[in-house]
């Protein structure tokens, strides 16, 4: 099934205090397309852990936000991009109890299990890119 984007912004992450207004930006995205309060949080927790995990380990980046349908169900894409060092072993990064230091405890396993899609693509010394996507009714 094709995926459509509707509504696109990107923001830049640079320090800490984006964090709050993206995490906003999220819930905003979320409301208008009707997600439930349930939803919204899910997809705010994986938001924070990923944007504090781009901070912590790439440097900094930008993320996107996009409004997705699907034909029968709309959500919210969004995508973390770093020109970090990158991950060595995604393997073992997306194990569950795998942790390089102090965030939220949930991990990029954690992360992917709050919402519908998940997707990774790392390059050593490149940076990585992490997309993830939550339906409205997911």
């Amino acid at each position: 099934m094709t995926t459509t984007a509707n509504n696109k912004e990107e923001i830049p992450i640079v320090k800490e205090q984006d964090v709050v207004p993206l995490r906003n930006r999220v819930r905003d995205y979320g409301v208008k397309v009707g997600m439930s309060i349930l939803n919204q949080t899910k997809l705010i927790t994986a938001t924070s852990e990923l944007v504090r995990n781009l901070l912590k380990y790439g440097g900094g980046g930008k993320v996107i936000i996009e409004s997705v349908s699907n034909g029968r169900d709309n959500g919210v894409r969004v995508t973390f991009i770093d020109n970090g060092p990158g991950i060595p072993d995604i393997d073992l990064a997306m194990k569950d109890g795998f942790s390089t230091g102090k965030s939220l405890g949930l991990g990029l396993p954690g992360t992917k299990r709050l919402v519908n899609e998940f997707d990774i693509k790392t390059e050593l010394g490149n940076g990585t890119t992490v997309t993830i996507t939550k339906w409205k009714n997911g």
